[in-house]
């Protein structure tokens, strides 16, 4: 068995940043491994975004930390913000540079993309055309069937958003991850392990140790089954099953169309 402990995949700390990841995050995690979307990306298929989910292709190479996809339609945590019509006259105004983080503008054609990062968090704006510095504006929240469902993901981007401004930078403390969040970690370390050709037991040793496979590896084992669940898991969400983390519409046919469940 080769000695896969200088692999890239095998160090757990290079994955702690997923701890940090929401859901259109953890949705380019998984597309930006899909063999044939790198091979569009290679071929600079520039009408292939679609295809994936995107308005525009962006680089597989970059994690989400750098890179700034533009789903299509927009995850219900995007902040749509208008130029209010009719402004009180006490309106707060729009100022880009009052938002919290570091900030990247995207253009896809129609109106601007605002993403704002910071030290554990993350918002995103999609800016009216019409929408200028200094202007009083509206939040706005798509119309549909579930509003309430709508309102809530609404309001719960505006209260990170006002929590995070004037925060001072000092210190961050944050809770123990959580199950899923670990979940997602551990799903896409064993599928880069797989893409790199390890095989499960090489999988289980990047994961949980070598002792813990030496203890506890046979055919009926639950360590076993995990490491399998992972792989399998890792493969779905990246064959089309990331639709669903960024809300996406499933694919019309095809194995991507099939949807895996996120717990």
């Amino acid at each position: 068995m080769a000695d896969r402990s200088a692999a890239s995949w095998y160090p757990t700390a290079a994955y702690l940043y997923i701890l940090h990841l929401d859901g259109p995050g953890l949705a380019w995690e998984y597309l930006r491994r899909h063999p044939d979307y790198r091979q569009d990306w290679r071929r600079r298929r520039l009408d292939a975004g679609h295809r994936w989910g995107l308005r525009l292709l962006e680089n597989p190479a970059l994690d989400a930390r750098d890179a700034h996809p533009a789903w299509f339609p927009n995850h219900d945590a995007v902040l749509q913000v208008y130029p209010d019509a009719d402004p009180p006259p006490d309106a707060a105004a729009f100022t880009l540079w009052h938002l919290p983080g570091h900030k990247h503008l995207i253009h896809d054609g129609q109106r601007l993309l605002l993403v704002s990062r910071w030290a554990g968090g993350c918002l995103r704006f999609a800016l009216a055309p019409d929408l200028a510095d200094g202007m009083a504006y509206v939040y706005a929240v798509r119309a549909s069937d579930m509003p309430q469902a709508r309102c809530q993901a609404l309001a719960a981007s505006l209260n990170e958003l006002t929590a995070a401004i004037g925060i001072t930078p000092v210190a961050l403390t944050r809770p123990r991850p959580s199950l899923t969040t670990l979940l997602e970690l551990h799903t896409l370390q064993a599928l880069d392990a797989t893409l790199a050709g390890a095989s499960q037991r090489e999988v289980a040793e990047g994961l949980f140790g070598a002792k813990a496979v030496a203890d506890d590896w046979h055919a009926d084992s639950a360590l076993r089954a995990r490491v399998r669940r992972l792989v399998c898991r890792g493969n779905t969400l990246m064959r089309g099953g990331y639709r669903c983390l960024a809300q996406l519409p499933p694919v019309a046919q095809g194995r991507a169309s099939v949807a895996a469940k996120h717990p």
